[in-house]
């Protein structure tokens, strides 16, 4: 029988090795955690390395992403598709050993992390989804949704804010299933963390209403086994293990120091801790019988075969009810879903009424629970602001974050990534700055989370600048594989929802108004083309002369201007353009129809920051925007002050007409 400090060895010197061939990387936390990973993967966590993505596997999470050496040996250990030479390739272009965890690269990588508080934020939504899926269709005798989420933080983690917020929301929640694993070694880049990391961590987590275990040795297996096997009783409340553990185990020379946290060792450094370890192979050599000890094949396969005949009895119960739960786990639309939005968009044309878009957003919404019940809703405590609840919603279909919206955007990004659910959460559009790393993270991860950003502009008014979004909307446009809709009125604000529920591989930012917007007239024809992004909502009678672009409430403004222009004799064509990216996203046809490249005067008219439209409208062509911060006062008067009104528009587009 292999030791189970042997066992831990191959984690050390595996990662060791393969950063120490990158010339870059993280040696010292991997070396640190070796011994709590082994016991963790090869005795506690329900996986099967055949089938990674298996509903009911537990989801383990490594927050503290630079560690990542340690998850890929591992995987790699434990007889995922993950060889030695991919483990040879870490850092490498191309490989799926990046050098932080890249969701969808590599496989039993749950999430993407690296920004430190973040993946135990999508840890809590991930245990979050858990609890919600398993009240919502375990049935007695019949737990088919019944797993752990496991996450590992270093001190890094537990310094950034986020993980205030999302532990503060974890223990308020009760989310028993989620067990953090805490890697108190006191070394961060900068060195001993107690010159600016004092406080009493477990006390913290106490105050929270978490269970602590506390003062666990983390390099002894038995101590270990002990902990975990505490930790995943029952006890109403999630669990934080603390591991008191040294940063680079093994390293004669750099062990308990900051220099084994952010590079490699050195090729001597290397070679003394294999003579320390009593570790006499060479590089990338693993005996079989540690293989084979560690191969956690047979025992993933029989734990996922158990779960496989829970499936099939629940399905003799209620064959139905099995359909859906894999609908929803597969993320999976049901046919005609979105026909009461079709109906609404229809129904808002024939109204007559002008409304704020964040109004017609509720709207959209009420249609939508109705039909989807994996809809789920939460705001930053802007509920009311917002209008993001509905009519008999309740803590299973939606959630009062409290201001906390950091942890929010984490937080459903990990409901996401657990499946079941197609989450939407709410706040001003200027707070999204305090979830915006988050929002980077759900695109480049490509997670279809829904983000609604309400009071999008200066037009809010009395509340001044600091509530007063400027550079927001430039911030979003310019984030990859995100698609940002600002909807004029309830028509385009209902297309904006189909499109952001529709979504498979992108985030949606729906940007939208506390003022009231006017109702635009269309033609069936212009009706269908919204969903293309950008599309003529008004053209003139003669040969075009030049075009106004607008989002949002300024639609309205851009129209009215056009009135005016046309009425002068003007050939002037306005643009809606609700959704840039989707237009960008056209074929050159349909864009060369709507902004034909030979009009070449052209005016964007935006309650925002100008500079994203430069590109529209060219070197000829102007912008009405906001370029420096707003002020308090009543938003009309705010807009006026801008610049923002009729008489601007006009004034502007026919100086350039007669030019």
């Amino acid at each position: 029988m292999v030791e189970s400090r042997t066992l831990a060895n191959a984690i050390r010197v595996l990662s060791m090795d393969a950063v120490q061939r990158a010339g870059s990387g993280h040696p010292g936390a991997p070396m640190g955690m070796a011994d709590i990973m082994e016991v963790l993967w090869r005795h506690f966590l329900r996986h099967d390395p055949s089938d990674p993505n298996w509903p009911d596997r537990d989801r383990f999470v490594l927050s503290n992403g630079h560690a990542s050496m340690v998850l890929y040996s591992v995987l790699h250990l434990s007889g995922y598709d993950l060889s030695i030479e991919d483990l040879k390739n870490f850092r490498q272009l191309g490989s799926p050993t990046a050098g932080h965890p890249e969701y969808g690269d590599c496989p039993g990588v749950e999430t993407t992390t690296g920004p430190l508080g973040q993946g135990f934020a999508m840890s809590v939504g991930m245990a979050l989804a858990e609890k919600l899926l398993a009240q919502e269709f375990n049935m007695i005798d019949s737990e088919v949704i019944d797993h752990r989420t496991w996450v590992v933080v270093g001190d890094g983690c537990l310094m950034e804010g986020i993980s205030h917020e999302a532990a503060s929301f974890a223990g308020t929640l009760g989310l028993e299933k989620l067990i953090c694993l805490y890697d108190q070694n006191g070394i961060s880049i900068d060195g001993d963390v107690s010159g600016w990391f004092t406080e009493d961590v477990p006390g913290r987590f106490r105050a929270y209403g978490w269970r602590v275990i506390e003062n666990v040795d983390g390099h002894d297996s038995e101590s270990i086994e002990n902990a975990l096997r505490a930790a995943v009783t029952e006890c109403g409340k999630p669990t934080l293990v603390c591991f008191c553990t040294k940063i680079g185990f093994g390293s004669p020379n750099k062990e308990g120091s900051e220099s084994s946290h952010g590079s490699a060792l050195g090729t001597e450094e290397v070679s003394l801790v294999r003579e320390n370890l009593g570790w006499d192979l060479p590089e990338w050599q693993i005996p079989d019988e540690l293989y084979k000890a560690w191969d956690q094949t047979e025992r993933g396969a029989g734990v996922h075969a158990g779960w496989d005949e829970k499936i099939m009895a629940y399905r003799r119960k209620d064959e139905a009810k099995a359909e859906e739960l894999f609908r929803r786990l597969e993320g999976k639309l049901p046919s005609e879903w979105s026909s009461e939005l079709d109906e609404l968009a229809w129904a808002e044309q024939s109204s007559g009424q002008n409304v704020a878009t964040r109004k017609s957003s509720e709207k959209c919404i009420g249609k939508l629970v109705d039909r989807l019940p994996e809809v789920f809703g939460g705001s930053a405590d802007l509920t009311g602001s917002n209008l993001t609840s509905w009519e008999g919603a309740g803590s299973s279909r939606y959630l009062n974050y409290g201001v906390r919206e950091f942890a929010m955007t984490s937080i459903t990004n990990g409901m996401i990534l657990h499946g079941g659910f197609r989450p939407f959460s709410g706040t001003f559009l200027v707070f999204m700055e305090y979830a915006r790393n988050a929002v980077r993270l759900a695109s480049l991860m490509r997670l279809p989370n829904i983000f609604v950003y309400t009071h999008d502009s200066i037009a809010v008014g009395e509340d001044g600048p600091t509530h007063q979004p400027v550079e927001q909307l430039t911030n979003l446009r310019t984030t990859p594989n995100l698609s940002t809709w600002r909807p004029c009125d309830g028509v385009e604000t209902a297309f904006a929802w189909k499109a952001a529920v529709s979504s498979d591989d992108k985030p949606t930012a729906l940007v939208l108004s506390r003022q009231t917007t006017d109702l635009q007239l269309r033609s069936e024809e212009t009706f269908s083309q919204i969903s293309r992004g950008a599309y003529i909502l008004k053209e003139p009678e003669n040969d075009l002369q030049g075009i106004i672009m607008a989002t949002g409430s300024e639609v309205s403004l851009a129209m009215q201007a056009a009135d005016i222009l046309n009425r002068e004799g003007f050939a002037v064509r306005v643009v809606s353009m609700p959704c840039v990216d989707i237009f960008l996203e056209q074929e050159s046809s349909y864009q060369e129809a709507i902004l034909p490249s030979q009009i070449r005067v052209r005016l964007a008219v935006e309650a925002a920051h100008p500079d994203y439209w430069r590109k529209f409208v060219g070197l000829e062509g102007a912008v009405i925007g906001v370029d420096t911060y707003g002020k308090s006062a009543p938003g009309g008067t705010v807009m006026e002050l801008f610049g923002l009104n009729e008489e601007n528009v006009v004034s502007t587009m026919r100086n350039m007409l007669e030019a």
